[in-house]
């Protein structure tokens, strides 16, 4: 405990990875006010209120889930009950909400969860909440340019995803819509004898991205499993593609064969919802570990879950330590052991290597902290404090007996 109130929180020791200021070493960084206020080396404890020792582990700007579902029959997973264990400060709902359906997603989730949630709108007006996807009537651009142009702060994108009717209509829409708005568009691939992944990927923009890179459904090899050279033109044109694991859109058997021919993320995502949540770990340090044990650096891992997603949503105010920047951090364990991932088809990935969050910070408060590392021992605290009279804020004392 220091005895100034210069910075309000420091975490001391650690090494920082931050890409978009070109950080990977050992640095502190002090807190204040919610913003990060010095990334230095040698910070003086007596110069923060509270001091946290996270030596031996890596600080990252909080993590940005570029993919998430969070809305309607999605919903099972609240954004703060998945995001704030996994060091994950922002969260995009990728298109469960439509342009007729987003306020009220606004006003159910958004405005409730302490993480920060950001929206890409379904070019289907109703969202996913039903079965509208399927209807080319919905999959029009000019309600999704209305919402878009009401939220911008919200509505960082467009998504087009599940239509599994002939055509190209509602990639077609989505990229309409965001051309009017100036919007990146995030679009999937679902198999149709009248539209193939090629057509896709020459509809999409610069900057423009494919989720479910991963996924075994999409053609992107040959029979002798060489990446096709329409795939590596498309990145080349600025085609980006994210992961968007998901319960179906992650295959070992995939990725490790498109990730040495250099077919890698721009962007890491985990499409989590119940159905990917459990067993398949589609959690960002999960992912982001699988991943590095199929051969991806920790620092590339770190930036496609930072600012690499940051500047596809244009919101290079997010995903970095700069100071003056909303303090939002990871606290990031890599375990070294004998590990084991499963993907989207239920297989094992044995590994090294895993990513664990031992700590969450959002908005400069200390929001996860998975070993206490922030908290005293208890041996010398006596008997805390009276429950009478000082925990009065954290009980509901209706009913209350303390006889």
């Amino acid at each position: 405990m220091g005895n100034s109130d210069t910075y309000d929180l420091l975490l001391k020791g650690g090494h920082v990875i931050d890409p978009a200021n070109g950080i990977d070493e050992q640095r502190d960084v002090a807190i204040k006010s919610g913003k990060i206020a010095e990334v230095a080396s040698g910070v003086q404890e007596s110069m923060a209120n509270d001091v946290v020792d996270v030596t031996g582990l890596h600080l990252t700007p909080g993590l940005i889930d570029l993919h998430t579902h969070h809305f309607g029959a999605h919903a099972q997973i609240p954004p703060d009950v998945y995001a704030i264990p996994e060091g994950v400060t922002t969260v995009v709902d990728a298109g469960t909400s439509g342009a007729e359906s987003f306020e009220d997603f606004k006003a159910t989730v958004i405005d409730k969860a302490e993480t920060r949630v950001l929206a890409l709108i379904n070019i289907c007006r109703s969202g996913m909440i039903s079965h509208a996807e399927q209807d080319v009537t919905q999959l029009q651009a000019p309600p999704c340019t209305v919402v878009i142009n009401e939220y911008p702060d919200h509505i960082v994108g467009i998504k087009a995803a599940h239509f599994d009717g002939p055509g190209y209509f509602g990639i077609e829409s989505a990229v309409e819509a965001g051309i009017a708005t100036d919007k990146p568009v995030m679009i999937d691939y679902h198999r149709h004898p009248e539209r193939n992944y090629r057509g896709l990927l020459d509809r999409l923009r610069p900057g423009d991205t494919h989720t479910h890179m991963y996924g075994r459904h999409t053609p992107q090899m040959d029979a002798d499993g060489k990446v096709y050279e329409f795939l590596l033109a498309a990145r080349e044109r600025g085609i980006q593609f994210d992961v968007g694991h998901g319960g179906f859109s992650f295959w070992f058997s995939t990725a490790s064969k498109l990730i040495p021919q250099g077919h890698v993320p721009s962007t890491i995502s985990t499409d989590v919802h119940a159905g990917s949540f459990y067993i398949r770990r589609a959690t960002m340090p999960a992912v982001m570990s699988k991943l590095i044990n199929l051969g991806i650096s920790l620092v590339d891992v770190v930036k496609m879950s930072t600012s690499a997603p940051a500047a596809w949503m244009k919101r290079p105010e997010f995903g970095n330590l700069s100071v003056g920047a909303v303090a939002d951090i990871a606290v990031l364990e890599l375990e070294l052991g004998d590990f084991g991932f499963v993907d989207s088809g239920m297989a094992r990935l044995k590994g090294d290597r895993r990513l664990t969050c031992q700590m969450t910070v959002r908005n400069g408060e200390i929001v996860w902290d998975l070993n206490g590392l922030s908290r005293p021992d208890y041996e010398g605290q006596g008997d805390y404090v009276s429950l009478d009279r000082d925990m009065s804020d954290l009980l509901d004392w209706t009913g209350y007996d303390n006889s």
